[in-house]
């Protein structure tokens, strides 16, 4: 049965007049919660949208995005022991951010970080993912640290050692990365304890199993990935300091910062970065 309800033309008018009322709060609060969302996620937002040809000459001037990762961290590079997949934080952000500024990707394979750090800084690498120091920042640009990770020492089996209160005592020899940022803070750090800088990790791990070291001090995640390869060598319990990663770009690339940290803040809150950092079994976070 269809039903055909009529209106007087003041009825008419009354009910246009409350549904044009409705509509204008509904757009005033629509402008309120769209305006409150732009302040606080512009930058996240910023790197899902498509980058300007402008921002792309910036962070990848040769037209590729060239990745720059040493071998033995998880922080930028490691092979999956079950797999031989390469993984690592470094390495996947930066293909996360070739994607997103749709150009292809480089990875740029070193020994060690400070190669990494000095390609950065001559600008023959475009990206990698490392410790942002006071003394690193005036060479390079960071964003916001997105990993805490702690800096400890590793042992061989039959040590002595037993905590980090021990290691500087007469007679310790202590390894470190040649170049790292461990070696600037142990060597002013240490009253007795000698600091003996490695080549590369490999190297590292020689020297400790032929006792040329005593220990070898570096980010816990390194220390966990040179463990599970060494026969009954341990991580000492607590730690000696903290590393702030953050993601690095060569300075004078001002024109793509901006993308950079939006980008930064982007694979933070989605989540993608826990993923990333899961993947590449990254052990030793901050829990404080």
């Amino acid at each position: 049965m269809k039903i055909n309800i009529t209106y007087s033309p003041i009825s008419r008018f009354l009910i246009l007049s409350l549904l044009s009322l409705s509509l204008l709060g509904c757009a005033s609060q629509f402008a309120t919660v769209t305006s409150g969302q732009t302040s606080q996620e512009s930058k996240a937002t910023v790197a899902n949208v498509n980058a300007s040809n402008e921002v792309r000459q910036a962070l990848a001037p040769t037209g590729v995005l060239r990745v720059g990762v040493y071998l033995g961290s998880p922080t930028s590079w490691v092979k999956d022991p079950k797999s031989g997949e390469s993984v690592g934080i470094a390495l996947d952000l930066g293909k996360e951010l070739a994607k997103r500024l749709n150009v292809p990707v480089q990875v740029v394979e070193f020994d060690r970080v400070a190669q990494v750090l000095d390609s950065l800084k001559d600008g023959k690498v475009d990206f990698t993912f490392t410790n942002a120091t006071a003394v690193r920042s005036k060479d390079m640009d960071f964003t916001p640290p997105l990993v805490r990770l702690e800096l400890g020492y590793l042992v061989v089996g039959g040590s002595p050692l037993q905590s980090v209160s021990q290691i500087d005592m007469p007679g310790m020899r202590i390894g470190v990365s040649q170049g790292s940022s461990s070696q600037g803070v142990l060597t002013q750090l240490y009253k007795q304890a000698k600091v003996i800088p490695a080549d590369s990790l490999a190297k590292a791990k020689n020297m400790l199993e032929t006792k040329q070291i005593d220990a070898f001090a570096t980010n816990k995640g390194i220390l966990f990935e040179m463990s599970d390869t060494l026969k009954a060598s341990q991580v000492l319990e607590g730690r000696w300091g903290l590393e702030n990663l953050a993601i690095a770009i060569p300075k004078g690339r001002d024109a793509g910062r901006e993308f950079v940290q939006g980008f930064a803040q982007s694979v933070e809150q989605s989540g993608y970065l826990n993923k990333v950092i899961a993947r590449s079994g990254l052990r030793g976070i901050a829990k404080n």
